[in-house]
């Protein structure tokens, strides 16, 4: 037992983010995670229009759609970070919100960093409100096709932040706690990266397919969505640690948390809106 805690409390250290690297071209298990996610998202929703006949979307839609939602969520989630996370800093070094380099001290390569989940759901949102307009389907019915086939790519996404070493949660006296490299400090700290994988991608996923042919509200499964990815997202945020330039910003809360308060809050007037709407 003893030789597996002392494995597992020193994975993060043995894991290389890189897969391939070939002169300055890098292939790391981050960009392959995400890929693999909006690969498994499609699939699922492709599986359902071929055998649901309630969604009046074809092929060449869905993949229109998918395209707009992942552009929505590249720039959903690059400017939520900059809203909600650092816009002091941004609004002095507007030209690193959008280039791949530092320009304090200096120039230098970075790359985008910095995206926020709450931002790219918001860029989803609206990049399908637009998609589904100019091609005359229903948002709520797209929403209904889409939201339940979303979490499971999570559990992918999660895992490229692990393999990252990025992400990580506070620091922990329990052997579950794992030795991240990148975190300040010489402590064990929550595998914060691994509750997010399992819960909000796994659990969350059975939970939506479980019920998604029960609901007869229309639109109602983003309602849902909202309020189970709110609610598990609120309570991991106990174990994940805040970001250093903002801490806690409210009784002893993150800001994630003060946003999945939000979401939560969206998904039950949104869910309270529909079932009156669609009644009368």
């Amino acid at each position: 037992m003893g030789g597996f805690l002392d494995w597992w409390q020193h994975l993060p250290a043995h894991m290389d983010p890189v897969i391939l690297e070939i002169g300055s071209f890098r292939l790391q298990y981050y960009g392959l995670m995400y890929i693999v996610a909006f690969a498994i998202t499609y699939g699922l929703a492709t599986y359902r229009i071929r055998r649901e006949d309630r969604f009046q979307i074809n092929d060449v839609q869905l993949q229109g759609l998918m395209t707009a939602m992942i552009l929505g969520l590249i720039v959903g989630a690059r400017l939520g970070y900059v809203l909600f996370y650092n816009l002091p800093y941004y609004l002095h070094h507007p030209l690193e919100i959008i280039l791949p380099f530092e320009f304090s001290g200096g120039i230098r390569f970075t790359g985008i960093t910095g995206m926020s989940y709450h931002g790219g759901l918001a860029g989803v949102v609206v990049a399908t409100i637009i998609f589904v307009r100019n091609n005359r389907l229903g948002f709520l019915q797209m929403a209904d096709l889409i939201v339940p086939c979303i979490p499971l790519g999570y559990t992918f996404g999660r895992l490229g932040n692990f393999i990252n070493g990025e992400l990580y949660g506070r620091v922990t006296a329990h052997p579950i706690g794992m030795f991240f490299p990148f975190a300040p400090g010489h402590g064990r700290r929550h595998p914060s990266q691994l509750y997010e994988a399992f819960f909000e991608g796994i659990v969350l996923f059975i939970v939506l397919w479980a019920v998604k042919k029960r609901i007869t509200t229309q639109g109602a499964m983003l309602a849902i969505y909202l309020m189970g990815y709110g609610l598990v997202r609120f309570f991991i945020e106990y174990a994940r640690q805040p970001d250093a330039h903002l801490g806690f910003i409210f009784l002893s809360l993150s800001m994630g948390q003060l946003l999945c308060m939000a979401m939560i809050l969206a998904g039950g007037l949104l869910l309270v809106y529909l079932r009156n709407f669609q009644q009368h």
